[in-house]
């Protein structure tokens, strides 16, 4: 089974130290792809801007300066609020958006309760992938040849010659 956890909520586009816009955004995580989070930031486009970026690194920002290059999060009070800000650096430009760290960490939380940190590799399949690959091949069974090769018959003949021939 699949799950996804969103939350919608308003972050602020930091401009200047005095000023800030309001950008609607959606956060997103997917236990299909369980080291990841997605955000998307409806910035009055036709389509949002979407980043995705570690997990890890959002959960580790809520607490203490986390990552480097194009996405940095540290937490920091604004005006007597707890607040969560995150750099994100591309070559269309910089931006520096703080988002409510109440909020973020709500849910942070969900996320980490549908997949527990240390577990996403089991999300995965590789394990599966792999077995399946290495796996002998199965018999082929003269009831189930749809070319109607019986047992004896090779379904992959050599360039070899046969006796007697």
């Amino acid at each position: 089974m699949h799950t996804v956890v969103e939350r919608e909520l308003e972050l602020k586009l930091v401009l200047s130290p005095e000023r800030s816009i309001p950008v609607p955004a959606r956060l997103s995580y997917r236990t299909t792809d369980p080291y990841a989070v997605h955000v998307a930031f409806h910035i009055g486009s036709e389509h949002p801007v979407n980043w995705t970026f570690a997990r890890e690194l959002l959960v580790e920002g809520v607490f203490r300066p986390s990552g480097h290059g194009d996405v940095r999060v540290w937490p920091t009070k604004v005006a007597a609020r707890s607040v969560v800000l995150i750099a994100l650096s591309s070559p269309d430009g910089d931006a520096l958006l703080e988002a409510p760290s109440a909020q973020v960490s709500a849910w942070l939380e969900r996320t980490l309760r549908v997949v527990p940190p240390g577990t996403e590799a089991g999300r995965l399949g590789i394990d599966d992938g792999l077995a399946g690959l290495l796996a002998p091949p199965p018999e082929l069974s003269p009831s189930l040849d749809p070319q109607g090769a019986g047992p004896s018959d090779d379904p992959w003949p050599s360039d070899e010659p046969v006796d007697g021939e």
